[in-house]
C-alpha cells in the first residue's frame, strides 16, 4: 500500500500536517495524470474546464459566468476559449448591447469529442480510484467539502 512518509521519504509531526501535505501531493498526482490524458485531445485541462461548464449550460453563457464556474480560476478565460473558437469546439459572441461582454456556446464538435472523453476518461482515468468503495469516495469527499468550510 502506498504511502505519503514513503513517497516523498519524510515523517511528519502531526496527522493534520501530514494531511495537508497528502492532499497537495494526491492533488498534483491527479492533476499530472489528467493533464497527460488531454494531451492525446491537444487540449489542456482549463479548456476541458470550459467545455464542461458550456456543455452543462447549453445555450449561450457569458464569459464572465464561466470564469465564475471554473474549477481552477483563471484571469485569461477568454483567450483560452479562444484557442477552443480556433479548434471549432466552441463558438463565440459579443452581446449587441454591450460589445465588451462576450457569449461561448459548445459546438457539435465540441459536443462529440466531450461524448468520446467521457467514454475513454471512465475507462483509464479514474482507474485510481477503482480500490476504494462508494462509501470511502463519499467520506473523502464530505470531509475535503468540510475542509473549504
Amino acid at each position: 500500500m502506498a504511502s505519503i512518509e514513503k513517497d516523498l521519504n519524510r515523517t511528519f509531526p502531526d496527522n493534520k500536517h501530514k494531511l495537508v501535505v497528502n492532499l497537495t501531493h494526491t492533488s498534483n498526482w491527479i492533476k499530472n495524470r489528467y493533464t497527460e490524458f488531454l494531451k492525446s485531445y491537444g487540449i489542456s485541462t482549463q479548456q476541458m474546464n470550459i467545455l464542461r461548464i458550456s456543455r452543462n449550460k447549453g445555450d449561450w453563457l457569458p464569459m464572465n459566468t464561466v470564469k465564475e464556474l471554473m474549477i481552477e480560476k483563471a484571469p485569461n478565460a477568454t483567450r483560452i476559449a479562444d484557442k477552443l473558437v480556433t479548434k471549432g469546439l466552441i463558438e463565440r459572441s459579443r452581446s449587441e448591447e454591450d460589445r465588451r461582454v462576450v457569449y461561448i456556446k459548445i459546438t457539435k464538435k465540441g459536443l462529440d469529442m466531450l461524448k468520446e472523453f467521457d467514454i475513454a476518461h471512465e475507462k483509464s482515468l479514474f482507474r485510481f480510484t477503482d480500490n476504494i468503495t462508494d462509501k470511502e469516495a463519499k467520506l473523502v469527499s464530505d470531509i475535503l467539502d468540510k475542509l473549504r468550510e
